[in-house]
């Protein structure tokens, strides 16, 4: 037995909707679970892996597809494209509430993390640990926003956790001395964890003289001791600032 489909309805299954509305119609979009916050964080860049369909919908559940002519009037254009991108970053994400909890509790467990892996405290010149970073958002009420990236996120956290605890966005300066005999190998080792070397002399030892994210502080000094048996030495010379704006959270 065939089943007649409408030319204009099309069936999608395991769905994540993204819904918006644009001069006076509802207009959605069909996507891959868990790709929408990708995309908006920035960590998926191809399209592809984000649209189930490049079809804009005015119900995704019933399969009906959005006019050429609506489509037009809202976006001032027919692109598919185009419209699909401005209905992923302006548009909203239905969820059920069950599902939107768990993913706001991820967000701010993310943000907590990225926040603690850039930020120090100025006084003892030491980072953050996660745990600590989530109980000041939680003592200031911070409350997670579902359409806005982590990283945009995070910011707006380190400013306004500066009213209430001591906290700076810094780079470390950091100085290693490392046995002669490691220091070749465990420079490879250090070195996608380092943002600049300023500085290297290597001759009976190695010593360097290097900029980090506050974040990489315990995996390099875990790594220096462990790989030297305690012989490397590693120092906190100071704090490099992060002007607001001088630098976007990688």
């Amino acid at each position: 037995m065939s089943i007649f489909t409408p030319t204009n309805q099309i069936r999608l299954t395991n769905v994540a909707v993204v819904r918006m509305k644009k001069g006076g119609k509802r207009f959605e979009i069909a996507c891959y679970k868990n790709k929408v916050m990708s995309w908006r964080s920035g960590a998926e860049k191809d399209l592809d892996e984000v649209l189930q369909t490049s079809t804009v919908f005015v119900n995704v559940s019933k399969g009906q597809v959005a006019k050429k002519d609506d489509l037009s009037k809202a976006f001032g254009t027919d692109d598919l494209t185009e419209i699909c991108k401005q209905i992923l970053a302006k548009g909203e994400l239905q969820v059920s509430d069950k599902e939107r909890q768990s993913q706001l509790e991820q967000m701010f467990r993310d943000i907590a993390t990225i926040v603690a892996e850039k930020c120090v405290n100025p006084e003892t010149k030491r980072p953050y640990t996660v745990s600590l970073i989530e109980k000041a958002m939680k003592d200031i009420h911070y409350s997670v926003k579902a359409n806005k990236s982590t990283k945009q996120q995070a910011l707006e956290v380190i400013r306004q956790l500066k009213e209430s605890i001591q906290i700076q966005r810094a780079h470390m300066r950091l100085r290693f001395v490392l046995p002669a005999k490691e220091g070749k190998r465990l420079k490879e080792k250090l070195k996608p964890l380092l943002k600049v070397v300023e500085s290297e002399d290597f001759d009976d030892q190695l010593e360097m003289v290097c900029l980090i994210d506050p974040g990489c502080y315990r995996e390099i000094d875990e790594l220096i001791r462990c790989e030297t048996k305690g012989k490397g030495a590693i120092e906190v010379l100071s704090l490099k600032d992060v002007e607001e704006g001088d630098e976007k959270l990688e």
